[in-house]
């Protein structure tokens, strides 16, 4: 990964909360941890961000509310599961693909892993498309709508919300479960949003940890039948993986610390 590479990543993290340490970007930007001191060094002269013992903040803390903000309370859990499926989410998409990316936790991370990409990004998460504004140079549409506070998120119970006109080769969103009955949420206005969403794209990419197939919810978004790939981390328990695997979905498990990838 090339110096300029490093930068915008590094650089990426601290909008997304005001501190991260040596050993997070360490694995984020698979580089040792003399490349990142150095790298640190440099932003910090160029007064980019702050250096401070063990890593780094930034010199604009975000105020509470805006980009980010919600993700935060849950920026250390699974954190490195997240990550990791975001960044297989990312791999396979090409410069110049339209996609749609649908808010959530794990979902945000893929902003950090398209810091060096070009494409069409329609999405209804308000920290994701101010991150890929600010930080990309990929082409960001957004539906019109409502800015929900807690979950930062542009919801509308309109039909004509803008997203009817936006055609996408893949959607990639996340889930508050995952069960043989399909894709679970919790909220109809979010149900609603995302079957617009849905209905737009060729392919349907769901993120979610593990931990996600012992969830269930009162309501279904759609079947499996209706997912192309599920990206998951190694915890996936073994009927999960045969659930998923006989409804005749892609599965692509990530083993967290290691860089190669499991598809099945």
């Amino acid at each position: 990964m090339h110096e300029s590479e490093r930068h915008l990543i590094i650089l990426s993290v601290l909008q997304e909360k005001p501190v991260a340490t040596v050993r997070e970007l360490v694995d984020l930007t698979d580089s040792s941890e003399a490349t990142i001191r150095r790298d640190i060094a440099a932003l910090d002269s160029q007064k980019k961000l702050r250096k401070i013992r063990g890593g780094v903040e930034t010199l604009h803390p975000p105020t509470a509310g805006l980009s980010g903000r919600p993700f935060a309370f849950n920026s250390s859990v699974s954190i490195d599961k997240k990550r990791a499926i975001a960044k297989a989410a990312v791999e396979m998409c090409e410069d110049n693909d339209d996609i749609i990316i649908n808010g959530g936790t794990t979902t945000f991370q893929m902003v950090h892993y398209l810091s060096n990409r070009r494409m069409q990004v329609f999405t209804n998460s308000f920290p994701i498309a101010d991150h890929l504004l600010n930080h990309t140079k990929n082409m960001v549409i957004v539906p019109g709508g409502t800015i929900y506070r807690e979950q930062n998120i542009i919801l509308s119970p309109f039909e004509n919300d803008g997203s009817k006109h936006f055609s996408a080769r893949r959607m990639f969103m996340g889930a508050q479960g995952v069960s043989s009955i399909g894709i679970m949420e919790v909220d109809p206005l979010v149900v609603q949003a995302e079957e617009k969403l849905i209905n737009q794209a060729d392919e349907l990419i769901v993120l979610v940890d593990s931990a996600k197939f012992h969830r269930r919810s009162s309501l279904v978004l759609c079947p499996l039948s209706r997912v192309t790939t599920i990206i998951t981390d190694d915890g996936i328990p073994d009927d999960a993986r045969e659930m998923v695997e006989k409804s005749g979905v892609q599965l692509i498990v990530v083993q967290i610390g290691d860089d190669k990838n499991d598809v099945g």
